[in-house]
Order: structure tokens, then sequence, then C-alpha cells
């Protein structure tokens, strides 16, 4: 996720009982009775109950995988997390902001269906299915809106990755609440068997392209690997990685693009579900023995979740990874040119081509249209 943290803060003071009662039946009649087309299941387990609706301008009969392969289209599954939206004005905006730019350019397939998994809790669930109910009105394909409670989720993966926490999290503790930083981790011991491939986005996006091109990605992983995922573009690993760099002086862990090691950024990650269940090397690299052992061996220390894990492992294993071209993940921060590596800053943040997807992590302001 972003360089820089991920915590929402803060938006919503409570409101009389009178209206909070008339906005949940307002928001429950839309996607219960089907006002706008779309459809939600209230939670993961409900995913397989509910297929995806017609869109307003194509209507399609059926939904689910079968309908979209006879259709000769594609189920797109896309997840987001949005958590602590009701004390965050700026997370609302960033999250409305990225979902009208990725609806804006996307093209989907006369059979394709864009499933919208939402990851959230409490006040943020009824104000991002506001958000989405209010952009996805008129949207011109299939869709599905998924609900997935965080807690819920917490609870499964919390005995999954629970020892990697202390490596990978900030402060020196093993929090609970952490543990949904790295849901991309485990996804595929989450998610129902018959999502196969499945692609988890920042908030903090701007889409210039069509997203249905992103998903084509998948086609070209190489054998062996499980994740797509771009370089890291600042020098944050050269940092992490000091020591082993010190005592490794002829090493490429941490260096920039394009023979160094930069690391990865999971702002952008294309999880290619069935792959990571059938890969007996990446599971075993989710044991907390493997893990120690990487940890010990580069003197790693982070607090980025996944994207910590995804780097290391990719030190030792870069087989596992399909690396995209930095123009599906254009990360705008320039935090670290500033704070002690500016003579070798531009190795790392220069991205020729076409921007795909901006990334306006640690808060930086994206490009006007």
């Amino acid at each position: 996720m972003a360089a820089m943290g991920r915590a929402a803060r803060g938006w919503a003071r409570s409101q009389p009982c009178a209206l909070a009662l008339a906005a949940a039946l307002a928001v429950c009649a839309f996607y219960y009775l089907g006002g706008g087309g779309e459809t939600f299941s209230s939670a993961t387990r409900r995913l397989r109950a509910t297929p995806p609706a017609p869109a307003h301008r194509h209507p399609q009969r059926g939904g689910g995988e079968a309908a979209a392969a006879a259709a000769g289209g594609r189920d797109l599954h896309l997840l987001m997390m949005f958590t602590k939206a009701e004390r965050s004005p700026a997370l609302r905006a960033k999250g409305q902001a990225a979902l009208r730019s990725l609806l804006r350019h996307g093209r989907l397939g006369g059979g394709d269906a864009l499933h919208l998994h939402l990851v959230t809790e409490g006040a943020s669930r009824d104000i991002g299915l506001g958000l989405l109910r209010d952009l996805l009105r008129g949207a011109a394909f299939r869709h599905q809106v998924i609900v997935h409670d965080v807690n819920e989720l917490t609870e499964k993966l919390f005995p999954i990755v629970e020892a990697m926490q202390k490596h990978f999290s900030a402060g020196s503790g093993t929090y609970y609440s952490d543990s949904i930083f790295f849901l991309s981790v485990a996804m595929h011991r989450i998610m129902p068997k018959e999502i196969t491939q499945i692609i988890q986005v920042d908030l903090d996006l701007k889409y210039k392209t069509n997203i249905r091109d992103l998903f084509d990605e998948f086609d070209s992983f190489p054998e062996g690997a499980v994740i797509g995922i771009a370089r890291e573009m600042q020098p944050v690993y050269r940092h992490t990685f000091w020591q082993y760099r010190r005592e490794n002086p002829q090493t490429k862990v941490g260096d920039p693009p394009p023979d160094g090691l930069p690391g990865f950024n999971s702002g952008v990650l294309l999880l290619n579900l069935e792959a990571m269940r059938q890969s007996k090397l990446y599971n075993q690299l989710l044991e907390p023995t493997m893990v120690q052992k990487l940890t010990e061996k580069y003197h790693f220390k982070g607090h980025l979740g996944d994207q910590d894990f995804f780097t290391m492992v990719g030190m030792e294993h870069p087989e596992l990874f399909h690396v995209l071209d930095c123009t599906w993940n254009r990360q705008l921060c320039t935090w670290w040119r500033d704070h002690g590596y500016s003579d070798v800053f531009d190795q790392y943040f220069q991205c020729e081509g076409e921007v795909k997807i901006y990334h306006g992590n640690c808060n930086t302001p994206i490009p006007e249209d």
C-alpha cells in the first residue's frame, strides 16, 4: 500500500435517529429493490447467491462465471478497502475520485461483469455503498457490489499472518487490527474458490485507461508467477536493507531499476488466487519459520504490511512475481528525495511511457485532467 501509511482519519458526527434510520432504509431499498441495477451481498459467504445484475444500457440475463463465459466475457473482480471513512472527508474524496475515474474509462466487453469488492465496516459501509450507488447509476456494463466485513476478514486472517506482523508492522507489537493490512498475502485462503483472480487497489488512485486492460496482464504472467506488482519508485528499500547492503556490497538488493531490485509497491496488486493456492513454494513462505529465516537473512524490519512481505520474498524468489510496468502504478510521493536520498532519487522515480494509473501515495496531489 501507499508508502507513507494507510490509516484513514475522521468524518461524520452522529445524526438524529430518524435521519439515520431513513438513510439506512434508503440504501437497503436501493440495493435490494434494484433501483440502479446493482446487487450486493452483505457478507462474503453470500457471493455465490447474488449474480451480477444487468447494466442499464446493456441488460443481460443470468450471471456468474458460467454466464460470462457463455457470453464470451470475463468476471472481473476488483477489491478495495474503505474503512474509517465516517471520520475522514479526505478518504471519502479519494474514494469518490478513484471510482469516478475508473468508471469513466471503463469499457467492458458485452459478456464481462465487474465485481466490486468493498472491505468495510459500520458507518463506512453505508458511506461506501452510497458512493457506489451514485457512481454506478447508468453504468453501461454488468456489475455487482460485494461487501466484506473487515472484522470477519480480520478474524480469518489473524492466525495466518500473526507471526509476520511483528516484522512488517509499525511499532513493536502484534496487533489484531493490523491483520487487515496483510489481506492480499493470504487472500487465496479467504476468498471463495470460484474466484480465481482478483485485483486489489488502494483508494488514492486515478485511472487514465480502461481497467479491463489491467486484467489482461494476468495473461502475461510467466510460469510460476502468482502475483503481479509494480516496483517501488522511491529508495524506501535501499534504506530498509541498509545492513544487508553493507554486509553484501555487490548485491542488487535495494538498487534502482532497471538492473537493481528496488522492492515493490502494493498500491496495485494482481492476485492470481488459483496460482497462489497451487503454489507449494508460496504457501511455504507464509510459514512462521520461513518468515523468520528470511527476515534474519536480510535484517529486515518494515512497517508497510503486505508490501514489505512481497518485497522481501521478491528478493529471494523473484520468479513468484510478474513485474508490472511503472505506468500501471505511477507513484507520485517524493518524501525520500528530501530525507537523505536526493543524489539517487531520480534513478528510482523515473517512469517512461503514458501513465495508465496515477498513485497519489503519501497524500501527494494527483495531476488534474
